[in-house]
């Protein structure tokens, strides 16, 4: 039997550059698909679920980035009440939600929102409800590639001070907490569930934790929202998110997320 630690925790260099980059992974998807050089806009959305992608699609509202060369995503953008904002749906998942962040930053993105759906753990009231998430727990693999092994991944406290006042004011409730970030949703168990709860952590998703070790090992801005939208189908009538799938109060938080950010961004450049 052997005490070796298992592979990914093992060979890693944490302050090393990646031999593969998505600045190269970029250059040959433009050459591939003649896709012209250009920037996405500095605020970007990750849209798990595509609910809102969908909705904005839907109701005319967005168009696609004709510069966003990711092999594997289609970029749009939007108006966000005088914003112009990209978004990206269905990049569900820990390690695809990062590659996109990474391929996003070197294309001209300075803050990525994430806003993904999530299971209830502590009671909070009856779903949908928002949670922003200052941190997550690490049951995932992507984090353990950017930041050396620790319970949780955390939201920069800067922009997290950043947010407070913005969101205190929300017309639609945001509480503030911790989530539990996975990589297998057809294994949370009873166990996994009552060590979360005691843990505190409200609501179960499947990015944030990485997408946070990323933002402190690459210092850039990331913020996560938890949408909790069900009980993990053990009610009736569950997932349930709301009008327009819970687009239109997404994207009220998002905007004001967005607009915080803004603020303190054009003070600092005067």
């Amino acid at each position: 039997m052997t005490s070796d630690p298992p592979p990914i925790l093992s060979h890693k260099v944490y302050h090393a550059p990646s031999v593969f980059t998505p600045d190269n992974l970029l250059r040959e998807a433009r050459r591939q698909n003649s896709i012209p050089a250009g920037a996405v806009p500095e605020i970007c959305v990750l849209d798990p679920d595509g609910d809102i992608v969908q909705h904005l699609v839907k109701t005319g509202q967005a168009r696609c980035n004709p510069n966003w060369a990711c092999y594997h995503t289609w970029m749009y953008n939007f108006d966000l009440a005088g914003i112009e904002c990209g978004i990206l749906g269905n990049a569900v998942g820990a390690s695809f939600a990062t590659l996109v962040a990474e391929e996003l930053f070197v294309s001209g993105c300075e803050l990525l929102i994430s806003m993904t759906s999530a299971g209830q753990i502590v009671n909070m009231g009856p779903p949908p409800y928002f949670v922003l998430i200052e941190k997550a727990l690490r049951d995932e693999g992507t984090s353990y590639h950017y930041l050396p092994p620790a319970p949780y991944s955390e939201i920069n406290r800067a922009l997290l001070e950043r947010l407070n006042g913005a969101l205190e004011s929300s017309p639609i409730p945001v509480t503030r907490g911790a989530t539990w970030t996975t990589d297998a949703p057809f294994r949370e168990t009873g166990a996994a569930i009552d060590f979360a709860r005691a843990e505190g952590i409200l609501g179960v998703e499947m990015e944030a934790a990485a997408l946070y070790a990323f933002a402190q090992a690459k210092g850039k801005d990331v913020v996560c929202f938890a949408h909790v939208t069900n009980q993990m189908g053990n009610v009736e009538n569950d997932f349930e998110k709301g009008a327009a799938q819970g687009s239109q109060d997404a994207l009220q938080v998002i905007n004001l997320a967005a607009r915080a950010w803004l603020r303190e961004a054009r003070h600092a450049s005067r």
